[in-house]
């Protein structure tokens, strides 16, 4: 039976857009899964992307569900006359680092930040991520399921071990920044590794031992813990303070489940915010063109650092282009980065009488390396390097099973004046909030710039039925302060 790729998504539950493929373990049978990555191989076929028994590296993070949908990844890779390229667990980054360096598709398992009954799978092309216009070709695509591969709940009659685990991942990661910075540059550095559940953990800490660092290796789990860098959990917030205090630390560092994006606390223990962290590393790596979604601080417009900043939509597929665009006229000096602190990097960079080649797409160590070693070179604790910027603070949360539609339909109404009596008060309470409104921004969700200087953004996740609350005020107590307010009357909200 032929399904299509659009049809698949409707029937299994699991979504498909921006972050690949993403659902509920339980609707991530072996058979969808396997549906998936042939679509994905079948568009780049049909585009000329692939060529005939070529490799397709693979990868995945620390998920309990992750090697049951390697499997099926891997038999879908076979299936078409490929030949898998298993790399193991590796980031995210990492994996996409191989593919591009070898021009090969890549594929990562992972549903990076989201809790463990949930997970995903990553798409790369050969020059990276899955743009918009891929992901339509890719739903368009009618696959076929083989009779007697799978039970009528979608596992396989037959399972199949993974592959060897082939190290080329973990190396050409590594000697991306090896090659780079010099060794010992981070001696005398006090530096805690939160290990918690992510993939980069252990080849962070080998990166920052061959610097020199003294690194003390904190919180490791077997069980995943869903970091979130855009919504940092409570608990992790109090333990950053505690383990600074205990261990004397000049830092504490962490990623992600899947090592895209980065948590860099200062030497109090607090944590920075993406948006910030990404400013600092644009500027250590002297970019003169910088892309970034519009939810991200205004900081990076207000220093002065950067002859040019460019806003786009939030997603990462949108931060490449916009780079692509600027690339037309900046052949050099083109970096970008999301508020969840991933850094993307389109041209290369010189460091160090090196030269970095681009990685275009989200890198959490290269944010922990650069801030690091600023603190270090420039002998200014980590909190002086963030004074440096204009006095702006951020701060996000969501709401969690928050339907789609309903965020839809919210944002619509705001977006449209054409409001309910919910919308209505909902609107009003806004600017008793914040004072009125002097400008609108609909680039991607509604952003409200208020006469007080502050900014409440809202938007739908693109990957989990949440919806986001960014805010901006001149002090981190009063971001925060315009966040709580405005996430208790948006989960009061009551459609008709």
């Amino acid at each position: 039976m032929k399904i299509s790729i659009a049809e698949l998504m409707d029937r299994s539950g699991v979504g498909f857009g921006t972050s690949g493929a993403r659902g509920l373990v339980d609707a991530m049978s072996n058979e969808v899964c396997y549906l998936y990555t042939l679509g994905f191989l079948q568009f780049l076929q049909k585009d000329g992307q692939i060529t005939e028994g070529c490799e397709v590296a693979i990868a995945g993070d620390l998920r309990s569900s992750t090697p049951g949908i390697l499997s099926a990844v891997v038999r879908a890779v076979e299936s078409q006359g490929y030949q898998p390229l298993y790399c193991g667990a590796i980031p995210t980054p990492a994996v996409a680092l191989v593919g591009i360096d070898r021009q090969i598709p890549s594929i990562m398992v992972t549903g990076s930040h989201i809790p463990d009954d949930r997970n995903g799978i990553k798409f790369n092309k050969p020059a990276g991520e899955i743009l918009k216009a891929d992901e339509e070709g890719i739903r368009q695509q009618q696959v076929t399921s083989p009779d007697g591969m799978f039970d009528r709940h979608g596992g396989f009659n037959t399972p199949i071990p993974l592959p060897e685990t082939d190290p080329i991942g973990d190396v050409s990661y590594l000697d991306r920044y090896r090659q780079i910075f010099p060794e010992k540059l981070l001696r005398g550095c006090r530096i805690g590794v939160y290990e918690h559940s992510s993939v980069v953990r252990d080849l962070l800490v080998e990166v920052l031992e061959k610097l020199g660092a003294e690194v003390i290796r904190l919180g490791r789990s077997d069980q995943f813990i869903p970091v979130d860098t855009e919504a940092i959990r409570p608990e992790d917030i109090l333990q950053a303070r505690h383990w600074v205090a205990e261990y004397r630390l000049d830092a504490l560092v962490s990623t992600d489940g899947d090592g895209d994006r980065p948590l860099v606390s200062d030497e109090k223990g607090e944590w920075l915010r993406g948006d910030i962290a990404g400013i600092l590393t644009a500027r250590f790596m002297h970019a003169s063109a910088v892309v970034t979604p519009v939810s991200s601080n205004s900081a990076v417009e207000l220093c002065g650092w950067f002859d040019l900043v460019i806003r786009t939509r939030i997603g990462s597929p949108y931060v490449i282009e916009g780079m692509q665009q600027v690339m037309m006229q900046h052949t050099a000096g083109v970096v970008g980065y999301e508020a969840n602190g991933g850094f993307l990097q389109a041209t290369p960079i010189e460091l160090y009488g090196q030269t970095l080649p681009p990685l275009p797409t989200r890198d959490a160590l290269i944010v922990i390396l650069a801030i690091l070693v600023m603190s270090h070179e420039q002998n200014m604790p980590i909190s002086e390097l963030v004074a440096q910027l204009p006095a702006r603070y951020t701060h996000s949360d969501r709401i969690k099973e928050f339907p789609l539609e309903m965020s839809r339909e919210m944002i619509g109404q705001l977006t449209s004046g054409d409001f309910s009596h919910d919308a209505e008060a909902f609107y009003h309470l806004f600017g008793t909030i914040c004072g009125g409104a002097t400008a609108i921004d609909y680039t991607d969700g509604v952003r409200f710039s208020f006469d007080s200087g502050e900014i409440v953004h809202l938007r739908p996740s693109g990957n989990a039925p949440e919806l986001r609350c960014y805010s901006e005020a001149d002090s981190m107590e009063r971001a925060a302060e315009i966040n709580r307010e405005c996430l208790a009357i948006i989960a009061a909200w009551r459609m008709p």
